[in-house]
C-alpha cells in the first residue's frame, strides 16, 4: 500500500509540473503578446527552437506516412502547429490568460469527443457525458457571461472564437495521433520540424526583421519557454505521468490547467477573474476531470 501510495505522488509530480507548464504557456504569452511581441513571433520562436531539436527524431523515425498518410501529416501539423499557435496566441492579444486556460485546454476534450462520435462512431460512458456536459456549460458561461454583461467586448468575444478553434484544431490533432498510434514524441518531432519547414522561411521573408529589433533578453526567455520548456519538456514529464499513472489518470490532470491558469495570472499580469469565470473554471475543470477517466487512487483492501 505505501509503494502504491509513493508511486501515484511520484506519476502526481510529473503530472502536476506539466499542468503548471502548460497553464503558464498561457501567462506568459499574454505578457508577450501584449508587450514586446505578436503571435507570429511566438510561433517562429516556438517551432524555431523545437523543430531543430526534434529534428533527428524526424530523421530517424520517419514520416509515418505508412500510418498517417500525407492528409494525416497535415491534419496534426496544423492540429498542434502553426495554425494552433498563432490561434492561441493570436488570442491571448484580445483576452485573458484565464479565458484561454479554460476554453482551449479545456475545451479540447469536448471537440475531441465530438469527433470521435461523429468519425468514429464512438459511444461514451454515464461519467463522460457528465464530464463533456459540464465542461459545455462552463464553456457557455465564459462566453456567454461576458457576453451578457456590461464588461463585453468585441475584441475578448473575438479572443474567445479564437481559443475554440485552437482547440478544435489541437483536438483533431488528438484524434489522428492515436488513430495512427503515434508516440507523443514523435508526433511533436513531425509537427515541430513540419512547421520549421513550412512556416519559417514565410516568417523570415515577411517579419524577418522584427526579431532584430527586438531585444535579446525578450527572444532568448521565449524560444526556450516555447521552443524547449512547453513543446519538449512537458510533453516528456506527461508521458512520464501517463507510463506511471495509465492514461485516464495521468491525462487528468490536464484538470488543473484552467484554474492554474487563473491562478498565475493574478500575480503575474494582475487579471482578476470575474466571479462568473470562476464558476465556469471550475465547471470545466471538473469537467475534463471526468471526462478523461481520472480517479484518485484506493486503498487495497488488507
Amino acid at each position: 500500500m505505501q509503494s502504491a501510495r509513493s508511486t501515484y505522488l511520484k506519476g502526481a509530480v510529473f503530472g502536476l509540473t506539466a499542468a503548471s507548464i502548460w497553464a503558464g504557456w498561457s501567462v506568459i504569452t499574454r505578457l508577450a503578446v501584449t508587450t514586446s511581441l505578436d503571435a507570429w513571433d511566438i510561433a517562429a520562436l516556438r517551432f524555431g527552437v523545437a523543430g531543430l531539436l526534434l529534428s533527428p527524431v524526424v530523421m530517424r523515425r520517419g514520416l509515418a506516412l505508412d500510418r498517417l498518410g500525407w492528409l494525416g501529416l497535415a491534419a496534426i501539423i496544423a492540429g498542434l502547429g502553426v495554425p494552433y499557435a498563432l490561434a492561441a496566441a493570436g488570442g491571448l492579444h484580445f483576452a485573458p490568460a484565464s479565458d484561454q486556460g479554460a476554453l482551449n485546454p479545456g475545451c479540447m476534450p469536448l471537440f475531441v469527443a465530438l469527433i470521435a462520435a461523429i468519425v468514429l462512431r464512438e459511444r461514451f460512458s454515464h461519467a463522460r457525458k457528465l464530464g463533456l456536459s459540464l465542461i459545455m456549460a462552463g464553456a457557455l458561461v465564459i462566453v456567454g457571461g461576458r457576453a451578457w454583461s456590461t464588461a463585453w467586448s468585441a475584441s475578448r468575444t473575438l479572443g474567445h472564437a479564437l481559443f475554440l478553434v485552437a482547440a478544435f484544431l489541437s483536438a483533431g490533432f488528438t484524434v489522428v495521433m492515436l488513430q495512427a498510434k503515434l508516440d507523443p514524441l514523435h508526433a511533436a518531432a513531425l509537427v515541430s520540424t513540419g512547421s520549421l519547414v513550412i512556416y519559417l522561411p514565410i516568417y523570415l521573408a515577411f517579419f524577418g526583421t522584427r526579431l532584430a529589433r527586438l531585444s535579446f533578453p525578450d527572444i532568448a526567455v521565449q524560444a526556450l519557454f516555447q521552443g524547449v520548456v512547453v513543446t519538449i519538456v512537458s510533453l516528456l514529464l506527461y508521458g512520464r505521468a501517463v507510463a506511471i499513472l495509465g492514461a485516464s489518470r495521468g491525462s487528468a490532470f490536464g484538470a488543473l490547467v484552467p484554474v492554474l491558469s487563473a491562478l498565475l495570472a493574478i500575480p503575474i499580469l494582475g487579471e482578476w477573474p470575474h466571479e462568473t469565470d470562476w464558476l465556469g473554471i471550475v465547471l470545466i475543470s471538473a469537467g475534463v476531470y471526468l471526462a478523461s477517466g481520472g480517479r484518485w487512487p484506493r486503498r487495497n483492501a488488507e
